[in-house]
């Protein structure tokens, strides 16, 4: 399916307030000026979570290499830096995420990470332009927009989506576990995401692979069709109960009009 009729597909059916995104973990040299890069253009290095509100939210197209990149767990996850025994050992999340250091341990145990050989520069631009076929879609939107989305994820197949939740590095989740999963991700936008990315209180996000955009294309349209829509159709057709006093008044005009036949 062409990445701009996905994008339409999603612009119509979903309403998203900012721009559908490719991403692609790229291996080879990238060609020079087609992308923005934050610290050769911007002279400064950021958060992948900023990259992906710059893109979402401005229309750009950026890559993100090891030298563009700011976060250090965003570097372990992505593969750009080796982990070592002072993340491993629960450092990081000790004392801000979690009691103790065991249970920071289990924290960083859980994010997902790219091998050595799964590492790659990160592309991130709109759907729609971002001019070749990306690993992932990305959505933001509100939790009914998501909704709505996994909604047409499960339009064929049934079932139920399995996502994971941790308040922390939702750029790994994204990225590196849809990739790793082949699968859509329901994404909770965690804490930097929040503070560096500067993502709003009410969206969430869903990822899933290129490979199922002609699947959920035709499970967004289709249960349209069915009735599962969005802005939310909410049932109004009910009559409303006032408090008594209006209800008194209501029923002064009728004592009025009996008095009056």
């Amino acid at each position: 399916m062409e990445m701009a009729k996905l994008a339409e597909t999603i612009e119509k059916y979903v309403r998203p307030d900012t721009f559908p995104l490719g991403i692609t973990v790229v291996k080879e040299k990238l060609p020079e000026g087609k992308w923005k890069r934050p610290f050769r253009d911007f002279g400064v290095t950021l958060t992948i979570c900023q990259a992906i509100t710059m893109s979402r939210r401005y229309g750009w197209s950026l890559a993100m290499g090891d030298e563009d990149l700011s976060c250090p767990i965003a570097k372990v996850a992505f593969g750009f830096k080796e982990s070592l025994p002072y993340y491993e050992e629960g450092t990081l999340a000790c004392g801000m995420y979690t009691e103790t250091m065991e249970a920071g341990r289990n924290a960083e145990a859980a994010v997902p990470k790219f091998s050595e050989a799964d590492r790659g520069t990160v592309v991130v631009g709109p759907l729609a332009r971002i001019g070749h076929e990306p690993d992932l879609v990305l959505v933001y939107g509100n939790s009914a927009q998501v909704m709505r989305l996994v909604a047409a994820a499960l339009y064929k197949r049934g079932g139920s989506l399995t996502s994971h939740f941790s308040a922390r590095a939702d750029c790994a989740d994204i990225v590196v576990r849809t990739k790793q999963t082949g699968e859509p991700q329901v994404i909770l936008p965690c804490y930097g995401d929040r503070v560096f990315g500067q993502t709003h209180d009410q969206e969430m996000a869903f990822s899933f692979p290129y490979a199922w955009a002609q699947e959920i294309a035709e499970g967004l349209a289709g249960t349209h069709k069915g009735g599962v829509r969005y802005p939310i159709p909410t049932f109004l057709r009910y009559e409303a109960a006032f408090p008594a006093t209006y209800e008194r008044m209501n029923q002064m005009w009728k004592e009025m009009e009996n008095e009056t036949t």
